[in-house]
């Protein structure tokens, strides 16, 4: 089960984060630095999944971009690792070669589409449709 996602830049900023568990925001804000100093200080020939307390670490770089996902023990390393890459090739599509500053556009509406909402996203506007079968619809 994924617990939590989180896209980072090289100084260590976080530029998304999203909890699928209960964290209290000032344990975030350390769980994020803790997590954010492990990836960093790794080097790119060591591997991508790490033990971290009581769950796995799973991240990919991307330039100057982190992707790093959060997952209990039991959870398949290589299927969230080709899940973080499915994600960018989307963010990919949308934004044609992601960057920081598209992440911070996605941060704007990443609260709807990481909450089974459909976006349509173009450069020049951006167009939110709520999912038929979605109650908070208007």
């Amino acid at each position: 089960m994924i617990k939590f996602f989180l896209m980072v830049n090289k100084q260590g900023q976080t530029r998304l984060s999203k909890y699928y568990e209960h964290v209290e925001i000032n344990k975030r804000t350390l769980l994020e630095t803790e997590v954010i100093k492990s990836c960093l200080s790794r080097s790119n020939e060591q591997c991508s999944f790490i033990e971290f307390k009581d769950f796995k670490l799973i991240y990919r770089q991307y330039a100057a971009l982190f992707i790093v996902v959060g997952v209990n023990d039991t959870e398949n390393e290589m299927a969230i690792y080709e899940f973080i890459h499915n994600f960018v090739e989307v963010l990919d599509e949308y934004f044609s070669r992601v960057s920081e500053l598209d992440v911070s556009f996605f941060k704007a509406v990443s609260q709807v589409f990481l909450s089974s909402w459909q976006i349509q996203a173009r450069p020049d506007q951006v167009l939110v449709l709520a999912l038929e079968d979605d109650p908070t619809s208007v």
